[in-house]
């Protein structure tokens, strides 16, 4: 079958969330922490992202939405660095906020414009869909449609997440390709029968942090979402 659709992950693959939320830390907590290393904070608060969503996948709590596992999640990085009762309610808020206005990375918009020219495009991702929103107005993300957890009411990297998406653009999984930065996820999608493509993040949270070549079979291998464009002829 052909691939009529594009499915992504968005945090890493198609955003810097590192760069955004140490940005938004070292702005925020300045008054609080003058020398904060806004990276540290960055990848300790997203340390905690995947366990915060497990009781959800396991069926132990009910879903509940990114921006409510990261206020809860920020609690234990501000105790870490001993500021959880120096930062008032109003900052933390704003901190949750960051996840929202992150950057993409620089070829993301113009290849996202140019793959939709050939094909449906959605980010299947943990983002809820007002986040997902507010991504696509920040960067010029040409969504036809936003998919992912809060349709599927789990996260990735359970089936319901990547068959809801499917289902919901009236397809078979085969004429969909999951895009993602990250292994298990492309993975997870081959499982249930989607095409796949890697997008090559190697400074993801940081030099040499992120993954430069997949760790799985894929079907396209790109170095980034300009390369992948070119790769399926757009």
């Amino acid at each position: 079958m052909a691939i009529q659709a594009l499915i992504f992950d968005v945090f890493g693959t198609l955003l810097d969330w590192h760069g955004g939320v140490a940005r938004e830390a070292g702005r925020l907590l300045a008054p609080f922490r003058p020398d904060l290393d806004g990276g540290a904070f960055a990848r300790a608060w997203r340390d905690r992202y995947q366990p915060g969503m497990e009781p959800i996948r396991q069926g132990a709590r009910s879903y509940t939405d990114l921006d409510t596992l990261h206020a809860e999640s920020l609690e234990g990085v501000l105790a870490g660095l001993n500021l959880a009762e120096a930062v008032p309610a109003g900052i933390r808020h704003e901190l949750v906020l960051a996840w929202h206005r992150l950057d993409a990375w620089p070829e993301v918009p113009d290849a996202l414009a140019r793959l939709r020219e050939k094909y449906l495009l959605a980010p299947c991702s943990n983002a809820h869909v007002r986040l997902a929103i507010a991504h696509a107005r920040r960067n010029r993300l040409p969504w036809d449609t936003v998919l992912g957890a809060e349709i599927a009411q789990d996260y990735k990297p359970k089936p319901a997440v990547y068959l809801r998406a499917v289902e919901a653009l009236r397809l078979e999984p085969a004429e969909v390709m999951m895009v993602a930065a990250h292994s298990s996820d492309l993975a997870a999608a081959a499982a249930c029968g989607l095409a796949t493509a890697h997008v090559a993040r190697p400074g993801e949270s940081g030099p040499g942090t992120g993954e430069p070549a997949p760790l799985v079979p894929v079907d396209v291998a790109a170095s980034d979402l300009a390369d992948l464009a070119r790769q399926l002829g757009c």
